[in-house]
């Protein structure tokens, strides 16, 4: 009688055996965006308008309380508004930055996210941590993140809180509703100020549902609110992107 072979492979065989799964995060800890960070590239510098609506925006952060920045992709809308937070923060004029995104995907589902609600949220969150990162270096960011100093809080967290001594940045505005960025702008509370930034035209928002645009429009007739519009000549990221603005 033929020896029936064994299935079950040894411990040695899968081993030698190539890995067919990649994860994307290791499931033995929860992903951090500044976990695999450890390159110091904090600086001191003072960021400069490339543009006249740039240096606009810049004013309008020194001297308003409120300022709707709007226009395409690669304006520098963001990442003005994150480095003059920085700034400041480390001036003293105010006690903390908050940072608000809301959680919607680009166009695809990504299913169910492991870990913690730091965890799930973390890919969202990725281009504000960037920013900071940026300004600040790694190993200041986390401390100041540890001490409360900056604050990372999605939209939804957001109803309820009355935002004192703050610069608060409500970044990807176009995928908030009206009823969304209405409660968002009344969180603004004394000596702080808030900075909303996104574009009309990229909202992944079903159509109609973006109430970005609308609420800019309101708020250019209140006096004390600046509302920047910015434009395809003011890309500052590859040529090739203002170019392709225009025919997509």
């Amino acid at each position: 009688m033929a020896k029936r072979h064994s299935r079950v492979k040894t411990r040695d065989q899968e081993s030698a055996e190539p890995a067919k799964i990649h994860r994307l995060y290791p499931p033995s800890a929860g992903w951090n965006p500044l976990e695999h960070d450890n390159r110091d590239r904090g600086y001191v510098r003072n960021v400069r308008p490339c543009g006249e609506n740039q240096k606009a925006f810049l004013e309008a952060i020194d001297s308003r309380n409120l300022i709707c920045a709007l226009g395409p992709a690669g304006t520098g809308k963001t990442y003005l508004a994150i480095a003059k937070a920085v700034e400041a923060l480390e001036s003293g004029k105010i006690g903390r930055i908050l940072l608000s995104r809301p959680a919607v995907e680009a166009g695809e589902n990504l299913g169910f996210l492991p870990g913690d609600l730091e965890d799930k949220l973390a890919p969202y969150l990725r281009p504000l941590y960037d920013a900071l990162s940026e300004r600040l270096g790694a190993k200041k960011l986390k401390a100041m993140i540890a001490d409360g100093s900056i604050e990372i809080a999605p939209v939804a967290y957001m109803r309820g809180r009355t935002i004192n001594n703050a610069f608060v940045v409500i970044d990807e505005a176009q995928n908030c509703t009206y009823g969304q960025l209405k409660m968002l702008l009344t969180r603004l509370g004394w000596h702080s100020t808030m900075v909303l930034t996104g574009d009309p035209d990229q909202t992944d928002l079903l159509p109609g549902m973006s109430g970005l645009g609308d609420v800019a429009t309101r708020l250019e007739k209140v006096e004390d609110v600046t509302v920047i519009r910015f434009t395809q000549g003011d890309i500052v990221r590859h040529p090739l992107v203002a170019s392709m603005l225009e025919v997509l």
